[in-house]
């Protein structure tokens, strides 16, 4: 005797159940090891040297690279600027720059960055001792930390975040000597005449690097239109990748 067929609906309803595996539940993926380093909103004058050196001994490197819509910048940083460059790798590798701007630029001079309308990574203001090294000048390409608040700041503190690059011009010996206000090298006046620079930042503010490939980005940057407070009218974003 034959048995009465399912109703097609259940005969399906039962096929799909019996017959497909279940689908694997969805985990949201494991969120990043946090990247080592001093408390951002901790660091303060008073312990940023000591913190920062003992890092930079802890997590060293020498080269970055600063990424821009208008190309890419190499950067070399130097050893004997330790409190600097620990700084600087610091903040890149927390995320800090990438989320700024190259926000004042004045052509024939320097383009500076490290400040945005967008940042969200909390970071306290602490400044730099000043590490100023005669031999690291202000060369066309020259990475150098800002300063801010003179008229209370004797010490020549550096800026923790806001850093620049030199572009500078050709200049004669006797011009660069007058301008640095300090004896420059013969080999510092023959760059200043070929290459050019700033040399009336010598001796005021800390060099801790320089760009060895991308040059031509500084300039690219500089031609961009600048607002009256010297922003570039099209936000010039940075990302910083630091290299192994």
């Amino acid at each position: 005797m034959k048995l009465p067929a399912l109703p097609l609906l259940l005969a399906l309803l039962l096929t799909a159940a019996c017959g497909q595996p279940e689908k694997p539940v969805e985990t949201a993926p494991p969120p990043p090891p946090p990247v080592p380093g001093p408390d951002l909103s901790a660091l303060t004058d008073s312990n940023a040297a000591a913190l920062l050196t003992q890092y930079g001994q802890q997590y060293p490197g020498s080269e970055i690279i600063v990424h821009t819509r208008l190309g890419n910048m190499r950067v070399k940083l130097y050893d004997d600027v330790p409190v600097h460059k620990a700084n600087f790798l610091l903040l890149a590798r927390k995320g800090v720059f990438d989320e700024t701007v190259f926000n004042r630029v004045v052509k024939g001079f320097a383009i500076q960055g490290g400040r945005s309308d967008h940042r969200t990574i909390r970071i306290n203001r602490y400044h730099l001792p000043p590490e100023i090294v005669p031999q690291h000048f202000h060369k066309r390409g020259a990475l150098g930390m800002a300063r801010y608040d003179d008229d209370q700041n004797p010490g020549k503190l550096s800026s923790n975040s806001d850093f620049y690059f030199v572009q500078g011009e050709k200049l004669t010996p006797d011009q660069s000597a007058a301008m640095a206000g300090r004896k420059l090298t013969p080999e510092q006046q023959r760059v200043y005449a070929t290459q050019g620079g700033a040399p009336s930042l010598d001796g005021k503010y800390t060099v801790f690097g320089e760009v060895v490939e991308g040059l031509d980005v500084i300039d690219k940057i500089a031609a961009e239109p600048v607002g009256t407070d010297k922003w570039p009218t099209k936000d010039v974003d940075i990302k910083i990748e630091v290299l192994p």
